[in-house]
This record gives structure tokens, sequence and C-alpha cells, in this order.
């Protein structure tokens, strides 16, 4: 009823946000940007619609894959003048059958004939938006197992069609989403499914032919898409909806008629080939009238959801790095992760970037916050990730209540109490003790009601055992791929920090080094730099920048400076947990000159993984030696890499996930 209801719903003609291209352009001659040694064939098959196709092309003009492409166009014996027109555009390679094979003959045609690594399909009732490629070919990146990828295909009048389809034991399908709105979070995660339209469909060329293409049975069309996913399924390969890739179908163009006549009556004659093909398969389907929501739960491992303050964004800070790479984790090992921002905003590069990744964000106005959540899907939660205790304090007893049998995990990020023990007895100030003695009786409740509490240092850890000894809690610290080092110690001088001013270990940091630090390391080195990558207030910024930091904002991808930087600065005099800045440094093999307390608890040798300074003087000599000595340098290098490889990696953080969760 909701499906019948939704199609009869009133809505807009047209979604100003797609900017279709129009059908009724004259033909004027038009160029693709086409390779000889593509990385990406895009086949289309056709069969008149001449106005289609034209938009189409025009489209991937407009939106061109930034890999090298080749777009080939099979034209099955078209009754008009296809043909005649499309060799006018320049860079396509059209192929004429000399009979009409339908849609199975003739992208098997267009495969065959392909130079690409990949095989994109996409039919010629299509318009491509911005990326759309581009995101098709990152899932295959980010998936070892993945053998097909299908985009977000949508109406013209802006509607979802389909985000991927489930298949039932009797062969028949649903269109995930079918109606709904394109921009619901829900629809915007990318997933394993039971097959992708061939609409716009990616293969590996290898995978394809190793598959045996679509398999001509199912000729002139229809349920050829779902066969090759079941055939790639059974080879071992994974199935995924791309929610990042954007395709715009005028649906049923190419496949006109009714069920009794025309293509559309080899949809029944083909699901019945199919229920033969894989009657095996088929019986370990859900049964026709599953709901929908239990046969997507039937494909899931389990649920977890995560809170934090606010939703993550690597280029920010290190905690938000190491969120992201712990749901990322959980994606790969199965598990359906639904994020919740405690402030309940996510915009939309968010909801994309993490959506990329396989993650759920539930936001307001989808989700009126995480009891409401709760109230809905607690039956499917297996376990709560609640970082920090200020998420914490508000929905341990939430999760408790509605989801008795859900494991509580209390992800410290840091020890707040520590932090700001450290930061009141820096300043002496007795209202910052007492703010820190009422956090620290907070964490250690809720600890002591967690299943599981996570820290990130072996210092935290140890500390928390002889406070606590009864607990249950496990390291998991920072997680960072390792980059290694480019280039070697020719050319580098400036010193880099890394890190925001409203993390007041930070702020404290670029004072000193401003007031200072810089001056001395110009005393030894007459024109030293400190860079400064982080957001910083205007009016700080300022300052700072006066007093000679080279202040740089926020920067998106750090590489070019992990790259040219003499090496990392991090002189903090108050703090917890395990520094991001001091990770990532490292893992570029960029050598770091840290404070005691920057350093603690990261399992790093003076001299050795890093150079340990707590005064301007003694920043400016290890500075110094950095400068005067490449072996030196080379060696901390080297060090500092095998430090995250042994320490910091994806697989320690994964184990520490399951502990906590099975």
């Amino acid at each position: 009823m909701s499906r019948i209801s939704q199609e009869f719903a009133s809505r807009p003609e047209v979604d100003d946000s797609l900017s279709l291209l129009p059908l009724d352009m004259a033909f004027e001659p038009f160029a693709l940007p086409s390779s000889e040694q593509p990385r990406i064939s895009l086949v289309i098959p056709v069969y008149g619609k001449l106005e289609y196709t034209l938009a189409c092309l025009r489209s991937i003009a407009a939106n061109p894959p930034t890999d090298a492409f080749e777009v080939i166009v099979v034209d099955d014996a078209s009754p008009d003048d296809s043909v005649d027109t499309l060799i006018r555009v320049s860079g396509l390679r059209v192929l004429r059958n000399a009979s009409n094979l339908g849609f199975v003959g003739s992208c098997n045609a267009g495969a065959a004939a392909a130079h690409g690594e990949f095989l994109v399909f996409l039919n010629n009732d299509t318009q491509v938006l911005p990326g759309w490629t581009e995101e098709l070919l990152r899932c295959f990146e980010l998936r070892a197992d993945c053998g097909i990828a299908g985009s977000q295909l949508v109406y013209p009048d802006g509607r979802l069609q389909e985000a991927g389809a489930w298949v039932f034991a009797d062969a028949s399908a649903w269109n995930i989403g079918r109606f709904d709105s394109r921009s619901d979070p829900a629809v915007r995660y990318a997933r394993k499914v039971d097959y992708v339209s061939g609409a716009s469909l990616a293969i590996r060329r290898t995978v394809f032919t190793e598959l045996g293409g679509f398999d001509l049975r199912f000729a002139p069309g229809y349920y050829e898409d779902t066969d090759l996913a079941f055939a790639a399924r059974a080879a071992g390969y994974s199935v995924w909806y791309v929610p990042t890739s954007v395709v715009v179908h005028a649906e049923g163009v190419s496949s006109n008629g009714s069920m009794d006549t025309g293509m559309k009556r080899f949809q029944a004659i083909n699901r019945k080939k199919l229920a033969d093909k894989w009657r095996e398969a088929l019986a370990a389907q859900p049964a026709v009238g599953t709901a929908l929501a239990e046969v997507a739960k039937a494909r899931r491992r389990g649920t977890i959801l995560v809170v934090d303050v606010a939703t993550p964004d690597a280029s920010r800070d290190s905690g938000s790095l190491r969120l992201i790479s712990m749901m990322r984790l959980l994606v790969e090992d199965g598990w359906h992760v639904v994020f919740a921002p405690d402030d309940g905003r996510a915009d939309d590069g968010a909801i994309r970037e993490l959506g990329r990744l396989g993650i759920e964000v539930i936001v307001r106005p989808w989700v009126d916050g995480v009891p409401s959540w709760l109230l809905r899907f607690a039956e499917d939660l297996d376990a709560a990730i609640l970082s920090r205790h200020m998420v914490a304090s508000q929905y341990t007893s939430f999760v408790r209540r509605y989801a008795p049998g859900a494991k509580v995990i209390f992800d410290t990020v840091d020890l707040h109490f520590l932090r700001e023990e450290r930061a009141a007895e820096r300043a002496g100030n007795a209202s910052l003790a007492r703010q820190a003695a009422t956090t620290r009786e907070q964490e250690l409740r809720l600890i002591a009601g967690a299943d599981t509490t996570f820290v990130v240092s072996d210092y935290e850890r140890d500390l928390l055992s002889r406070l606590m000894p009864s607990a249950n809690v496990d390291l998991l610290s920072n997680i960072h791929e390792v980059y290694g080092r480019t280039g070697g110690h020719e050319g580098r001088r400036d010193l880099l920090f890394v890190g925001g001013f409203g993390h007041p270990p930070n702020a404290d940091a670029m004072n000193w080094m401003a007031s200072e630090i810089l001056p001395e390391l110009r005393r030894v080195v007459p024109g030293a730099n400190i860079l400064v990558a982080g957001d910083v207030p205007e009016g700080n910024r300022r300052l700072l920048s006066d007093a000679g930091l080279h202040m740089l904002g926020r920067v998106p991808d750090l590489e070019p400076l992990m790259s040219s930087s003499l090496a990392s600065i991090a002189p903090l005099r108050f703090g917890a947990g395990v520094k991001g800045k001091i990770n990532m440094a490292m893992s570029h093999g960029l050598p770091v000159i840290g404070s005691t307390v920057a350093v603690e608890g990261m399992r790093l040798e003076n001299g050795v993984d890093v150079l340990v300074a707590d005064t301007a003087d003694a920043f400016a000599a290890a500075y110094l030696r950095l400068v005067r000595d490449a072996s030196l340098w080379a060696s901390l290098s080297d060090h500092a890499v095998e430090n995250v490889r042994a320490h910091f990696s994806a697989e320690a953080a994964r184990d520490a996930l399951r502990r906590a969760i099975l």
C-alpha cells in the first residue's frame, strides 16, 4: 500500500537540482573525450529512441569520467536513423548488430569490443551526474570482494527509483527505496544487495568474462542483471549499491509495451528461467511476503549504534579520524553501522562521506534523536558505542532500558578528567580542579556501568586498572594507515603543527610556540618557520600570525605538508590520551619533536622513535640536530613508520572491537 500511495502522491514534475538536458535539442555534432587506452569502457545498447541516446551522450560529455574512458554504443538494428546521426559524434565508437540481438546480446557485443579494465553498462534512457563513474570504481577500491557495483537510480521527477534490490524465493524482486526521497539518509549508505540494475552497472572486464557475460538464455532482456549478480555471488564476489553514484533513468522508455506484448512480456518469462537456474540459491532467499525490514535485517550480521557529540570530520581532528576508522572496520566485519550525532546535525557532505563507507547517518528531520531511533529499532541492536562521557551519560540508560540485550561500550576517546586535572594543576585554578573532580566521578561511574570501556593509551589503561580493577577496560588507540615517507631530508626546513585552537592543549601550544619556541628556533637557525594547520578564530589567528607563525587554516589534505616539512612539532604542556597529530606525522615518516606529555603512552623512545623536548631551548636544540643530521632524520623517520605499523594499525583496533561486541 505504501508504494501505491507514494505513486499517486502530489509531487513536483521537475527537480531543478538534477539539471537534466532537454530531449528536444537540435542535433549539432559534439565530441566525447575518449581514450585509446581506456580504464573504463562505457557500453550503451541502443534500439531507436535517438533523442534519449543523444541526451545520454551529452550528459557524459558534460560529466566525463576523470579516468581514461571510451564510449561504445551498440546499435541493435534500430528502425530509425540512429547510426547515421551517432557516427557524427566525435570520439564515439559505434557498433551495429546485423540483426536485433536485444539488450543481452548487445551488451555482450559491446563488452567483447571493449578495451577498458572496467565495463560500465548504461541504458540509453539515462543521464549521468557528476562523479558517477568515480564513485562506482571507488567501491571496488574500498572493498576487495566487490564484483558488481550499481548506481542510485532516480526518476526524472526527482523521486528515488532504486537503491539496489532484494530477491525473494520465487525469483520476484523489490527495488529498495522505490518512490522514496533520495535525500533520506536511509538510502544514502552503501550496502550489499541481491542485485543492481543493468541501467548503470559496473564490473571488471575480467570478472564479466569469468562469469560468462550476460547469460543468453535471458535474451532479449529482463533478469539478465539479476542472473549476473547471482553468478557473481556464487563465484565469491559481492554486489554493492553505491548511493554516491547518481544516474537519472527514464524507466520504461527502452522497454515499452504491456506485460503481454513487447519487451515487457519477457519479465514473466525470464523470471521463471531465473527460478529454474538458481533453484538452490533461491531456496535461501526470503519467502514472498516477508516484510522489507526483515529482508534487510537478514542480510546483516547485526546493528551497531555509534553516538558522538558531533558528526566526525577527518580533516578536523584525530578523534574524528579514529571514529571513522572504527566504524569502517565494523562495516567491513559485516555490521550495519548507524551513526547518530548528539547535536542532531550532519551536512550533505558528511552524510555522503560516511554513506560511501557504508555508514547510515540518523539526523533531523529524518530521525528525531537517539531515543526516537531506539524506540523503533532497539530489538535489532547488538551494541551501542557511546563516545565521550558527555554522550555516554545521556544515553546509557536509554540503551539499557530499550535494548537490554545490547552491549554498552563506553569510548572515552581520552580520559577527560586526566586532561582537566593537568590543566587545573598547570593553571593553579581551584574552579578547574573542582570541575576535574566532577568529571572524574562521572567517568568512573560510566566505566563501572559499561560492558567494555575503550581507552587510547597504555598509560590510561594502567591508571584505570589501579583505580577500578574490576572494570573491563580495553585498549583501542588511534587507527592510521601507514603511508611511509615521500622524499628524503634534503630541502626540508619547516616545522609543522597540526591542531585546532578549540582544543585547550592546542591553544596553549600555539601561544607557547609564538611567544617562546619560535624566537628560540630563529636564534639558532635564522629563517626557521612553524606552519600551523588547523581551525583558529580570526582574532587569535591574527595575533599568532603577527608573532611569526604561518597560519594555514584547515588543510583537507596534509600529505603535501608531510612530504615537505622537516618535522612535526608537538609542544603540549597538558592533555591526555594518544595524540593524533603525532601518529599522523609518523605514518608519513615525518620525524616528531614532542613534549613528554605529547608522547606519553605511545611506546616511543627518545632519540630512537622521537625527539623529546620540554623547554623552548630544548625544542630549538632538537630542531638544530635534525637540520644538521640527515642520518638521524632518516632513522627517526624509519622508526616512526614502524611504530605506527606495530601499535596503531587497523588490525589491532579490529581485535578490540571484536572482543567488545562478541
